[in-house]
């Protein structure tokens, strides 16, 4: 290639990272925040406050899922046919308020209803992420930013509760509000404010981005074209939503990659127990938060490393998940075998590292196989993967039931069944789907 293209090239790749990363990887954690402390809410005193039954905090926890997975699709094909800088910011501010507003709630109706609501509202954010970064990176540059923005989650998860017990044990009772009323304030108003300046930062895509020169424009186009991505241009022809859904539904690859993600974030619905289950080492319920944290300062570990390398063998991308779900399925089945708490602990260290590594992996993945499709049909497929695959969040709340404590044998048990399926649909789309990316 001609020297000064390659270095405009790269030029351009430093931008369009220096505008995105940063800005998606807040978005996540905020938003991953926003949807999971609800469960901090509760140890904080909510469900005591709100006099519900753990049937009913069960139904609050839900209807999230419910409308987050009807939502996805809709949101996508919106979301393709304008502005991810507009679309993104305004839909993070609704639900950031929202989320102020559970700090309101009495009744465990108003709580549901608050829930419903924000899920709806953040169904558009992960598709959305998917598509804008499939609209701007090669496929051999996916993986990376993948792994990038998977890491907010990562994060979230070792020091999200620590956050929210500083908060909700430091503003207990200030202004005569409870610390869980406080809790819903504060990440709100966190996501509003980090909206607002998003909506200045976040680039549109390539072709209508007005942070990038005409030359830069241009150069994002003929270089994702050269890599057989398939984006928005003003002389593409625009499909209608049944046109994207149609032709979405109908391709095979698309529900290779649904069946596959399902695996991946039933078997995720794990790091819902971490604190249950390191909790069988003795620790307090304090200090179970803080040993909760080697378990995903590890995945945040694995998770860089398996992005950084993938991208240099695109091809392997199938070959990696599936030795990831290996490691996860066999750690999965000699825990239900070896009841030695220290051991499990271990176990549970490379399990979780073997999951989220699989995570970002296979969203990369997907959107490197769909860069062929037209953009609105990538926005439903993508979203379809993300949709459908986070369904199994609902059943997967129920696979850890108190009752089957100390040993969790169910599982333990269902999670190395779904990890086995995953292998087999990840070694099939490895052999099946090469053609698609280039070495």
């Amino acid at each position: 290639m001609d020297p000064d293209r390659v270095a405009a090239e790269k030029a351009l790749v430093r931008k369009i990272d220096l505008y995105l990363l940063p800005t998606i990887w807040i978005m996540y954690l905020l938003s991953y925040m926003d949807r999971t402390n609800i469960g901090n809410a509760r140890v904080a005193g909510m469900t005591t406050d709100l006099k519900m039954d753990s049937n009913q905090y069960s139904v609050a926890l839900i209807v999230f899922f419910i409308t987050y997975v009807l939502f996805e699709v809709p949101s996508n094909l919106l979301l393709s046919k304008t502005k991810p800088s507009v679309f993104l910011p305004v839909i993070m501010t609704l639900w950031g308020v929202a989320t102020c507003c559970m700090s309101l709630v009495k009744t465990y109706g108003q709580l549901v209803a608050l829930r419903t609501i924000i899920g709806m509202l953040e169904a558009g954010f992960a598709p959305g992420i998917l598509l804008i970064l499939s609209s701007w990176y090669k496929k051999n540059e996916q993986s990376k930013r993948f792994a990038v923005y998977i890491s907010a989650a990562v994060l979230s998860g070792a020091f999200g509760g620590i956050i929210a017990g500083a908060i909700t044990g430091g503003l207990e009772g200030a202004h005569g509000l409870r610390g869980w009323r406080w809790l819903f304030i504060v990440e709100g108003a966190a996501t509003v404010g980090w909206a607002i300046i998003s909506a200045f930062i976040l680039p549109d895509f390539p072709a209508n981005s007005k942070k990038f020169t005409e030359r830069e424009r241009e150069l994002a186009i003929s270089r994702l074209e050269a890599d057989d991505v398939h984006g928005r241009t003003e002389d593409s022809p625009h499909l209608t939503s049944l046109q994207a859904l149609g032709q979405s539904v109908r391709n095979w690859r698309t529900w290779l990659f649904v069946a596959g993600y399902m695996v991946i974030v039933g078997s995720s619905t794990l790091s819902y127990f971490y604190p249950t289950l390191v909790k069988g080492l003795g620790y307090t319920s304090h200090m179970a938060q803080y040993m909760v944290v080697p378990i995903y300062a590890v995945a945040f570990v694995c998770v860089a490393v398996t992005g950084y390398f993938s991208d240099m063998f695109p091809r392997q991308r199938g070959a990696i998940i599936a030795a990831w779900l290996t490691l996860s399925m066999i750690c999965s089945i000699v825990i239900c075998v070896v009841y030695n708490f220290k051991a499990r602990y271990v176990l549970l260290v490379f399990m979780a590292a073997g999951l989220w590594s699989s995570n970002g992996l296979a969203l990369s993945y997907a959107a490197s196989t769909f860069g062929s499709m037209p953009q609105e049909t990538r926005a439903v497929s993508l979203a379809l993967v993300n949709a459908l695959g986070n369904l199994a969040q609902i059943y997967g709340a129920y696979l850890f039931p108190t009752k089957d404590a100390p040993k969790y044998l169910l599982g333990f048990g269902v999670i190395s069944g779904m990890c086995a399926f995953g292998i087999i649909m990840y070694i099939a789309a490895h052999i099946l789907l090469r053609k698609y990316i280039k070495a």
